[in-house]
């Protein structure tokens, strides 16, 4: 029934629509109406004529009354067309001319939306459609769900045995050593259970950092997704520090999935500007942040940083492709000896190992990968990202 009432809503306001257009069209001015108005000037200036004539005694008060009465009969008449928008036969013209309008308006709306639209769709505000996406992130799987359903399990055996030993450790730092080495091993899973223990041992004096850590191996485990689980690190971290950028790339991540790209947008905007270069989720942040900013309908430049400019890619764009090609290589090699002789950020080096990529120099690009891999040894979220860069350019992580 609710569909009937939108449909006879529809059509009603189609009707009135098409009922306008009618008639304003019936009473625009139409060719007859317009030669009527200058046959009125015409015989007005033909009285005048007659007068003239008269007075001048080129004719006599008879011929003069004649020609009045015949030049007022026709002003009478072109007068009479004038008031009615035309004869008969041009009404009769105009018939086709509503018809069009009629069937155009609409039939043709009503096939239109039928067409583009989408009948029976239900109304969608925005609120509504926030509180939706809201559910939906509450709802969504936890983390064991979400390995289960990505079919990845832990021996039993060795949980238990890990567990055993990790029950005999309680000392923090060491705890903090083994949980680098299980994510530089990529061992998830164990450094999930590690970072476990080293919450359990800190109790209410573990760090902003440790719950960042937790989240992050737990995000590792579930190859990106942020789960429940996750997400309750990431609020003890948020607790402690807000400014914490590895938590706030998390949240927005766990937005992203979520479909809240406008929560994203105001998680990352601060990083993707002001974050520490140093951090690998810069990176991943700047490259992205555009497509959020659109995503979340917000209009959004990210700020100019360390490569290209505008005025480069414009300068590129009107080049000869061996131009261009050739003022590519050479920004390249500017960027990998700053790289060799200063060092610089996982953002950077990500970038050269993509932009040789793209120029097909795969052999340098690895060995850029792996000289990556020593500068940032022992950091294993530095190391993930480089991985994550090497895997989707085709190199050997």
């Amino acid at each position: 029934m609710q569909d009937w009432g939108f449909w006879i809503m529809a059509v009603a306001l189609a009707s009135g629509v098409a009922g306008v257009l009618a008639l304003a069209l019936r009473r625009m001015p139409g060719p007859v109406t317009e030669a009527a108005e200058a046959d009125l000037g015409v015989y007005k200036d033909q009285l005048a004529e007659i007068d003239r004539d008269l007075a001048r005694g080129t004719i006599g008060a008879e011929e003069a009354g004649r020609l009045r009465a015949e030049v007022g009969r026709r002003l009478l008449e072109a007068d009479r067309t004038r008031r009615n928008g035309g004869t008969p036969a041009a009404a009769g013209r105009e018939l086709p001319a509503l018809a069009l309008v009629l069937a155009l308006v609409l039939p043709g709306g009503l096939a239109a939306y039928w067409w583009l639209g989408a009948p029976g769709y239900p109304d969608l505000p925005l609120r509504a459609r926030l509180a939706d996406l809201d559910a939906a992130i509450a709802s969504r799987p936890g983390q064991a769900e979400q390995l289960e359903r990505m079919g990845k399990r832990m021996d039993a055996a060795a949980e238990a045995k890990l567990r055993e030993e990790l029950a005999a450790i309680s000392d923090p730092d060491q705890l903090r050593a083994k949980f680098r080495d299980h994510l530089l091993a990529e061992e998830t899973g164990a450094a999930v259970r590690t970072q476990e223990r080293l919450l359990a041992v800190l109790g209410a004096a573990a760090s902003a950092q440790d719950h960042a850590d937790m989240a992050l191996a737990l995000a590792l485990e579930a190859e990106g997704y942020v789960s429940p689980e996750a997400e309750a690190q990431l609020r003890e971290t948020l607790k402690r520090d807000m400014s914490n950028e590895l938590a706030r790339y998390l949240v927005g991540e766990m937005f992203l999935q979520g479909g809240r790209f406008d929560q994203a947008f105001r998680f990352w905007r601060p990083i993707a500007e002001d974050g520490n270069p140093d951090a690998p989720w810069v990176a991943s942040i700047r490259e992205r942040i555009a497509m959020v900013a659109e995503l979340a309908g917000i209009r959004y430049s990210l700020p100019a940083g360390r490569g290209p400019t505008a005025g480069d890619m414009a300068a590129a764009a009107g080049m000869a492709p061996e131009d261009r090609q050739a003022m590519i290589e050479g920004m390249v090699a500017q960027l990998s000896d700053r790289l060799a002789t200063e060092g610089g950020s996982v953002e950077e080096w990500n970038r050269l190992i993509r932009s040789l990529v793209v120029l097909e120099r795969l052999d340098e690009a690895q060995t850029i990968y792996d000289e990556a891999k020593a500068k940032f040894e022992g950091r294993p979220a530095e190391l993930s990202f480089l991985r994550q860069a090497a895997v989707e350019s085709g190199l050997t992580p």
